[in-house]
C-alpha cells in the first residue's frame, strides 16, 4: 500500500496541534482525518477506519486512555497502529496507555521532522508485517534467520536457547513496539506452563548477555521493545 493509501487520525483537542500535525502529514502524502475529543475519535474512526491513530490522553468527553480502551475492544481495530501524544510526563499515564493497548508514545511539545519520521517508520513496518511471515530480519549487525533458527552479529554465530530466539525474534519483528509481559507470555510461553515476570526477565537478559544491551528495551512497569535503528 503506497503512502497516498494510507489514512491517519489525529485526535486532540487543541487546533494549534492538529493543524500542525495534519499539514506535516499531508505534505508526505497521508490521507488526514480530525477528531478533538475521545468520543469523536471512535466515531470517525468506525467511519474511516484509518490505518493510523493518534491520539492525545488529556481531552474532554473522552480521555485518549478510554477511547483508546473502546478501539481496541472492536475486531476491526485490533491491528490498528495507536500512538498516544500527550505532554503529560508521569510515569503512570505511559504505563495507563500500554496497558489499553497504545503501541507507542510521543511527547510534546511537537517536533514536525521527527513527527513524521517515526509516522512513515512505522507505516513502512505495518507494510511489511501485512505480508507473509518474514523467515530473514537484518537489523543494525544482526541477521535472525526464522527458518534456520540461527542469528549472527557481525557474522559470527550466536547461540540461543530455543525460547531466547523466539523472544528476540518476537521483539525484532517490529521494532520500536512495546510488548507488554502479557502479550510476550501468550506468543512464547501460550498456556502450556506456568511461567511468571520473572522468566521473560531472565530470557532478557540472557539476550542482552549474548548480543549486547543495545538492542533490547525496558519499557518500565510494561514490557520490552527492541530499539530502532
Amino acid at each position: 500500500m503506497s503512502i497516498a493509501k494510507h489514512k491517519i487520525l489525529i485526535v486532540d483537542d487543541e487546533p494549534d496541534i492538529l493543524e500542525l500535525i495534519e499539514y506535516n502529514l499531508k505534505k508526505e502524502g497521508y490521507q488526514v482525518y480530525t477528531a478533538t475529543n475521545g468520543q469523536e475519535a471512535v466515531t470517525t474512526a468506525k467511519k474511516q477506519q484509518p490505518d493510523l491513530i493518534i491520539l492525545d490522553i488529556m481531552m474532554p468527553k473522552m480521555d485518549g486512555i478510554e477511547a483508546c480502551r473502546i478501539l481496541r475492544s472492536m475486531p476491526e481495530f485490533k491491528n490498528t497502529f495507536m500512538v498516544f501524544l500527550t505532554a503529560r510526563s508521569e510515569e503512570y499515564s505511559e504505563i495507563a496507555g500500554f496497558n489499553v493497548g497504545a503501541d507507542d508514545y510521543i511527547a510534546k511539545p511537537i517536533k514536525p521532522r521527527a513527527l513524521v519520521s517515526r509516522i512513515n517508520a512505522i507505516m513502512r513496518r505495518n507494510a511489511s508485517s501485512d505480508d507473509e511471515v518474514v523467515n530473514k530480519l537484518e537489523i543494525a549487525d544482526l541477521v535472525i534467520d526464522r527458518e534456520a533458527f540461527l542469528v549472527f552479529k557481525n557474522g559470527a554465530k550466536v547461540i540461543l536457547a530455543k525460547k531466547e530466539f523466539e523472544l528476540l525474534y518476537l521483539l525484532a519483528s517490529k521494532p520500536g513496539k512495546v510488548y507488554t509481559r502479557e502479550v510476550i507470555l501468550k506468543n512464547i510461553w501460550e498456556d502450556s506452563v506456568v511461567v511468571t515476570n520473572r522468566t521473560i526477565d531472565v530470557h532478557i537478559r540472557k539476550l542482552r548477555e549474548k548480543i549486547g544491551e543495545d538492542y533490547v528495551a525496558t519499557v518500565k512497569g510494561v514490557g520490552y521493545k527492541f530499539n530502532s535503528f
